[in-house]
């Protein structure tokens, strides 16, 4: 690991910078071409790769899917629930369905994708969860703002969100 790593709150390192993969998955004409562009990733140290059940209605873990196969240990997997599905048995359900997309058994990370109607504290019970199960091995959140971060600190279990994944362009 270099000194661009983040490092978790468990210890664990991961690169600072990543793969995303919004966009891909859309348009099945594109498909050999957006898993070439991750395996040259890959094979460069771009060893994090950021998806979600969101993007490409799918589409986009199906494309990380087929570029991690045979690859899975080296690769850092971060996926992302939609709002309404971030609780409950829809939580559980909506991880299996990116297992099946992504053809593997764990998620290294999982993050609500935005903050939406469900309550926080029934997000933080299905995250819980899903890592006592050992589906996840982390969970965090996306996008959420000081507000909902001070909520979701004071939630039972709260404290054991990883990241606030935000987003960010250089230009």
């Amino acid at each position: 690991m270099s000194a661009g790593d983040i490092c978790f709150l468990d210890e664990h390192r991961v690169p600072a910078i990543g793969q995303g993969t919004w966009y891909m998955g859309e348009r099945n004409s594109d498909i050999a071409q957006e898993v070439r562009a991750l395996l040259c990733g890959l094979d460069e140290g771009l060893t994090l790769i950021d998806t979600a059940e969101m993007c490409g209605d799918g589409g986009s873990e199906r494309v990380v899917g087929q570029a991690i196969a045979g690859r899975r240990d080296e690769v850092f997997v971060v996926s992302k629930v939609y709002p309404q599905n971030a609780g409950g048995q829809k939580a559980v359900t909506a991880c299996e369905n990116s297992f099946r997309r992504l053809q593997t058994d764990r998620l290294d990370l999982y993050l609500l994708h935005w903050r939406g109607g469900i309550p926080l504290a029934q997000t933080v019970e299905a995250m819980v969860g899903l890592q006592q199960d050992g589906k996840i091995l982390r969970w965090g959140v996306s996008n959420l703002d000081v507000a909902d971060l001070e909520e979701l600190k004071a939630v039972p279990g709260g404290e054991a969100c990883m990241t606030d994944q935000v987003l960010y362009h250089l230009a």
